[in-house]
């Protein structure tokens, strides 16, 4: 897959992944929310600051996960044995890609399983983001969001085992930003329109659909691997 493509495809993944963010984040979103100053709350531009804040802190929480995750990627591909070490990461990238429609549409929930690995990490950081409770300040609100990024989700462990596939730091901390700008509008959204986007995300074509089109993202990648 060419980096564009990549990056795209990432930004459309995040997108469309949006059915579960609202479901998998939505209680956190709203518990943020919540939260916060009620002086902030009655301003809608303070409001959206702090909402923006929240998801700036997660972003740069994922690209520097990208960025571990894609340095690792590359010393396995530069490092290791294998004939093409690189060309087989780029198939599991994709591979990983049809899981992630699977999982997102419900119809193979497998990668939840994969929450697992970060529930270690975050039994110590939670505690910690609660020092930042409640939300006076843009500066509390991007500190919130910083732990947030590390919250245990299949969804986002799942790009990140793409990223390793990226080629480098660079390329996998930019997926991630890609990843992570797909999601934006949704969780932005969200913290303004929580009850409607939950009535929306809850009906099963919607998600059927947002896994659908992922699933033949992969396909598709797939099949450049094998005609390349």
């Amino acid at each position: 897959m060419t980096e564009e493509f990549s990056y795209l495809t990432a930004f459309i993944v995040g997108l469309m992944s949006g059915v579960h963010c609202a479901g998998m984040c939505g209680g956190i979103v709203s518990a943020l929310s919540m939260s916060v100053n009620q002086t902030i709350k009655s301003s809608s531009r303070g409001y959206f600051q702090i909402l923006l804040a929240y998801n700036i802190g997660r972003l740069f929480s994922y690209v520097m996960a990208g960025v571990i995750m894609g340095g690792l990627g590359w010393l396995v591909a530069s490092w290791s044995f294998i004939k093409d070490a690189q060309s087989v990461l780029q198939l599991v990238a994709a591979f990983m890609m049809i899981l992630l429609g699977m999982y997102i549409s419900g119809w193979w929930t497998i990668l939840s399983h994969v929450e697992r690995l970060g529930r270690f990490l975050w039994k110590y950081l939670e505690p910690l983001s609660r020092n930042f409770l409640p939300v006076h300040s843009v500066k509390q609100a991007l500190m919130l969001g910083l732990f947030w990024g590390w919250l245990p989700c299949g969804l986002v462990y799942s790009v990140l085992i793409w990223a390793i596939a990226s080629g480098g730091m660079i390329e996998g901390g930019l997926l991630m930003l890609s990843f992570g700008l797909g999601t934006m509008p949704n969780l932005l959204a969200m913290g303004v329109f929580a009850s409607q986007m939950r009535d929306w995300i809850a009906k099963v074509w919607v998600r059927q659909l947002a896994g659908g089109v992922i699933v033949c993202f992969g396909l598709w990648a797939s099949y450049l691997f094998f005609v390349s």
